[in-house]
């Protein structure tokens, strides 16, 4: 691979395996919407096993055919991914790809910093919230 000093070249896989900033614009754009952010979060919550899109629609009180465009563009963006099982459908979350995104969101934080910061970089949990009784 030829390396060059031109700011137009574009990195075929950057360290974070092949996330590039197309791709990270594009899920990122994605997410930048209510309800596919409600819905991509429910899935992570969900895990591997998924949702289908009638109970996903159920649990956000979306209807089903905006359900779906939110669904085909959260696939678009590589989030998620959908199986068939019988005649079912379910979409659950690309771990993988929410992982880059945020290793790429977060690759150097802090080099070009004054002072070290490393407290500052590492990955903050959401705070546990109180379930009412």
């Amino acid at each position: 691979m030829l390396i060059t000093n031109d700011l137009t070249c574009d990195r075929e896989f950057d360290k974070y395996k092949n996330m590039k900033s197309a791709d990270v614009i594009k899920a990122l754009s994605a997410l930048a919407q209510e309800s596919r952010l409600a819905v991509f979060r429910l899935l992570v919550k969900r895990g591997p096993e998924g949702f289908t899109p009638g109970t996903l629609s159920e649990k956000l009180n979306i209807s089903a055919p905006t359900l779906s465009f939110h669904l085909k563009e959260l696939q678009n963006a590589g989030l998620i991914d959908m199986r068939r099982e019988s005649r079912f459908l379910y979409y659950s979350a690309r771990f993988d790809r929410m992982k880059e995104l945020v290793g790429f969101l977060t690759d150097q934080c802090c080099s070009q910093a004054n002072d070290a910061c490393d407290a500052e970089c590492k990955p903050v949990a959401a705070p546990a919230r109180r379930r009412s009784a």
